[in-house]
């Protein structure tokens, strides 16, 4: 309570809560998009979505310092290993459980999470890791409210990759023949569209955007290898609140997580930040649930 009294005692607090809950946000969509393009398109729960963030953000961090590259290109490197990588996951595993019940895909991608979280810890250690952007912070209203130059240009290349997203979906072959395999898969077979090379490129794709995501991640905050789950959860409540394909939905719900979480950060201590995040996601599964209970009832 002695936090929150504090938050109207000193407002520039409250503006550096917002702030920082909407950078964090701007990561938050890109994972949940990549989420919900799958959710929609393949009908698979991805619960290895958070260990893709991490492992890309390992790749930019093994990038930077094994070969000295620039810092910000780790992220386009590891956006093209993580397709590679979920490339071959769909082809050695996630194949066999398209077309199946969602309790089948939550069962699967939840053994690839706890294989990808061992291989991450056997492969780069169980250290917290972290990578110098080299930027610096802003400071303003007498230093109360500060903004690392690293979150907006994470914020910003978070943003040109959603848009670039839209503009693939909409405009190439590839993504129309997700869009028509997402509304009707048998229709889109009828008509020649080969399903299982988009399933293919969706489930790459969807890598791909959560490596990006993760080299945003790693030079913003820290990485761990069992740090994957908090980003898998974050990614399901955005989608269950925002809807399949909705991206604007994707984006607000994701700016609305962000901001909510540093509130409960630091009202109720960083300590119980994630318990925030899990105990958010059941309030949404029973109001979600009771909603539809109510639906049923009107059409009865």
């Amino acid at each position: 309570m002695d936090n929150l009294s504090l938050l109207f005692q000193a407002p520039p607090l409250a503006l550096q809560l917002v702030i920082e809950g909407i950078l964090l946000g701007g990561i938050f969509a890109l994972a949940a998009y990549g989420m919900a393009l799958v959710w929609g398109v393949m009908n698979i729960i991805n619960i290895v979505q958070g260990e893709w963030v991490v492992l890309g953000g390992f790749v930019a961090l093994v990038t930077h310092n094994a070969l000295g590259t620039p810092v910000m290109l780790g992220i386009p490197v590891a956006a093209v290993a993580l397709f590679a990588i979920g490339w071959a996951c769909y082809h050695t595993i996630i194949f066999r459980i398209v077309d199946r019940d969602l309790f089948t895909s939550i069962l699967a991608t939840f053994g690839l999470s706890i294989l990808f979280q061992q291989l991450m810890n056997t492969v780069f250690g169980s250290d917290v890791r972290t990578l110098d952007s080299g930027l610096g912070t802003w400071h303003w209203m007498n230093n109360m409210v500060t903004v690392s130059q690293t979150k907006v240009v994470g914020f910003v290349l978070a943003g040109i990759i959603a848009v670039v997203l839209t503009l693939f979906m909409r405009n190439s072959r590839m993504g129309q023949a997700i869009r028509a395999t997402a509304q009707n898969a048998r229709a889109a077979r009828i008509l020649g569209i080969d399903t299982d090379k988009v399933y293919a490129f969706t489930y790459g794709l969807n890598a791909a955007v959560c490596g990006a995501a993760g080299a945003i991640v790693v030079m913003a905050f820290t990485i761990h290898p069992y740090q994957g789950l908090i980003y898998t959860v974050r990614s399901f409540t955005i989608v269950v609140v925002a809807g399949l394909g909705n991206l604007p939905g994707v984006i607000a719900s994701a700016f609305g997580l962000g901001v909510a979480e540093q509130y409960a950060g630091f009202t109720l201590g960083a300590e119980y930040q994630n318990a925030f995040v899990f105990l958010l996601l059941v309030v949404i599964l029973i109001a979600r649930n009771l909603k539809l209970q109510r639906e049923r009832k009107v059409l009865r």
